[in-house]
């Protein structure tokens, strides 16, 4: 499985032999990542590539010097369960 960040249609695509099988929406603004909406394939589902795709936004954020509002509740619960991300989720 890979995963890109296509900046230009604001998403992170996940794909398995060149198809695509999984997005993660965002938008940027004022240095904070905002994670919007995680979609998986159904057919390719419990192989791990919401979680991927959750890891990789992170990891970019962090690279990045981001903050990150998790409005996804796939994202916010993947945060919760991976708690070396917590410190980059952005105060309320």
């Amino acid at each position: 499985m890979d995963i890109e960040r296509d900046p230009d249609g604001q998403r992170y695509v996940a794909s398995d032999d060149g198809r695509e099988v999984g997005e993660l929406t965002f938008a940027q603004e004022a240095g904070t990542l905002r994670l919007l909406h995680t979609k998986v394939d159904e057919a390719a589902e419990g192989r791990g590539i919401g979680g991927g795709l959750a890891r990789r936004a992170l990891d970019d954020a962090r690279r990045d010097g981001l903050r990150v509002d998790p409005q996804c509740q796939f994202v916010a619960g993947w945060i919760e369960r991976h708690p070396e991300y917590a410190e980059l989720v952005a105060e309320d």
